[in-house]
């Protein structure tokens, strides 16, 4: 999109109930309808990766459901993100339920062609597992990137029965192939019984802070965003949020929850004091409809994927401000 076409925004509710129509993502444009997209909100419906309990290959369209009521301006980041930026619904990467491997294999080409026509994506999943192919993707075109994951555990383990490619494997992988800067690498939300305190040397040696659940309750949203802040820098970075880093009282419809978890609030006020980083891609997985009720979960994610389109939003409106200017 160039600076003098004016992106096409969500269907009007004014005129058109939210409940009425097609769910995507925000009442969004598909991808199809506008060509290409400075955003791309894509779903990947796989939960063939999970540990214990399944069903987030439902998730993106959860989220989507729930993300009827969201509007086009946002008061807490005081953006308009579908104004800023043209931002479109690309529908979902179909992937093999039975073939894990294949299954990463085609969420890594799909991410490539999306990024290849030079938007940034949003991805709803599915699973966990769908982070490392999503992340060597971005890896392509940005090298290594800082890594920001939310999430009850540490997704650094070896191997699941043998198994490499899991939902709690994608960052040891993704350390082990070279695509994560290991200056900038930090967990947000950890909390729960280990196999083992290896697990967390393991992980301390493979380049990664931790700031569990209970010192966001401690310390606060600013003061942890501040810390994040400081040890990302202007690196590109990646945001990872598996939606179990909230408490189960907020977010009941996922497949490992853990007692003892942050708020939607304190999650959704740690992003907005990420609004200045370089945020290149993000994903928002593990959501498993058939546990929610009253829609908890998918609001939740809902409004997660909100406050990260909204920062992306910004920064792409902002670089094309300075490059019109230059």
């Amino acid at each position: 999109m160039t600076g003098n076409e004016t992106p096409r925004g969500p269907v009007d509710s004014s005129r058109i109930p939210r409940y009425a129509g097609p769910a995507t993502f925000a009442r969004l444009p598909r991808l199809d309808e506008v060509g290409r997209a400075d955003v791309a909100v894509v779903g990947v419906p796989f939960d063939s990766g999970v540990s214990y309990r399944p069903g987030a290959r439902f998730g993106g369209n959860a989220i989507r459901e729930a993300s009827r009521l969201l509007r086009p301006y946002n008061p807490a980041q005081d953006a308009s993100p579908f104004a800023l930026a043209q931002v479109a619904d690309g529908g979902d990467i179909a992937v093999n339920p039975f073939n894990i491997n294949e299954a990463v294999e085609t969420v890594e080409a799909a991410a490539d062609d999306l990024l290849g026509t030079g938007a940034r994506l949003m991805t709803l999943g599915g699973d966990h597992t769908i982070a490392l192919p999503l992340l060597r993707s971005v890896a392509k075109k940005h090298g290594p990137v800082a890594l920001l994951h939310f999430d009850a555990h540490l997704d650094t383990w070896d191997t699941y029965f043998g198994a490499e490619y899991t939902h709690g494997t994608p960052f040891r992988r993704a350390v082990e192939e070279g695509i994560l800067d290991t200056e900038a690498l930090s967990h947000v939300g950890i909390r729960g019984p280990l196999y083992g305190k290896q697990d967390l040397t393991d992980d301390e040696k493979m380049g990664f802070g931790i700031v569990t659940s209970a010192d966001v309750d401690r310390r606060g949203a600013d003061e942890v965003a501040d810390q994040l802040r400081q040890r990302i820098g202007d690196r590109p970075l990646y945001i990872s949020i598996d939606i179990d880093c909230l408490d189960p009282a907020h977010a009941p419809g996922t497949g490992t929850p853990e007692a003892g978890g942050m708020t939607s609030r304190e999650l959704l006020e740690i992003l907005r004091g990420l609004a200045s980083c370089n945020l290149v891609s993000a994903d928002v997985v593990e959501v498993a409809p058939a546990y929610d009720h009253a829609e908890i979960t998918s609001v939740a994610a809902s409004h997660t994927a909100y406050e990260l389109t909204t920062i992306m939003s910004r920064q792409i409106a902002a670089a094309r401000k300075d490059s019109e200017a230059k």
